[in-house]
């Protein structure tokens, strides 16, 4: 047996090996050993589920025929879970089948081998996922900042443009005015064609740019009161 090479210069890289045969776990575990890993064993699938929660390993083993809850069923609920969701998993079957293959694949396993499994094969497995996991997490991660660096941009010129609305708000006074910026059209009533006095004009609008003017008259023959607006040209009974 080839021992693997020496282990990660930072933490030490974690692995839980599940499997109903205390002789295999205990095989694998002596090899990975050397590699400075660090090893969790469960000898059925509910101990299996128990420690990958609390210990959240970097890469799980399993084999397809844990007593308690199978292979299978442990990967699919490792894989609905945000915890775990992205913790490699390298599924063991005595059977490498389309079907078998198919159904480890469909449960969420990043990787399926067969029994018997040297060591030194799992060993490079695992450390293929785990690169490509890092790998993975590293641009998850890189897209995150770029998502942020987006969203804060996107706030700046929000906060930017509300601000600048506000201003032109605030600097526009809405108001009623006899000497308005436009002066008020000589007109006559629609009803007794007699001459509308001018009363008052009142000045609105969303901003200065966009302000309107509203000019109101009243008739001399008592027709009653009209409204006059600038930019329709418009004259209306109010």
């Amino acid at each position: 047996m080839v021992a693997p090479a020496a282990g990660r210069q930072d933490a030490p890289l974690v692995a839980l090996i599940a499997d109903r045969d205390a002789e295999t776990r205990r095989m694998y575990a002596e090899f990975l050993a050397l590699s400075d890993c660090r090893i969790e064993q469960a000898e059925d699938g509910r101990d299996a589920l128990a420690k990958v929660f609390s210990r959240l390993p970097d890469v799980v083993v399993t084999e397809t025929q844990l007593p308690g809850i199978n292979g299978f069923d442990l990967c699919a609920l490792l894989r609905q879970d945000t915890a775990t969701r992205s913790i490699p998993i390298v599924l063991v079957t005595g059977e490498t089948v389309d079907i078998d293959v198919e159904r480890a694949e469909s449960a969420g396993a990043d990787a399926v081998l067969k029994k018997p499994c040297a060591p030194a094969t799992l060993f490079a497995e695992i450390q293929r996922l785990v690169h490509l996991s890092a790998d993975l997490r590293e641009r998850s991660r890189a897209a995150r900042e770029r998502m942020h660096g987006q969203i804060a941009r996107s706030e700046t010129l929000l906060d930017r443009s509300r601000t600048r609305r506000r201003m032109l708000n605030s600097a526009h006074t809405r108001h009623d005015t006899t000497t308005p910026p436009i002066a008020p059209p000589l007109l006559k009533c629609p009803q007794c064609d007699l001459p509308l006095r001018y009363v008052r004009s009142h000045i609105g609008g969303v901003t200065a740019q966009n302000s309107e003017q509203w000019d109101y008259f009243e008739c001399v023959g008592a027709c009653g009161s009209f409204q006059y607006r600038e930019r329709t040209r418009k004259l209306r009974r109010v």
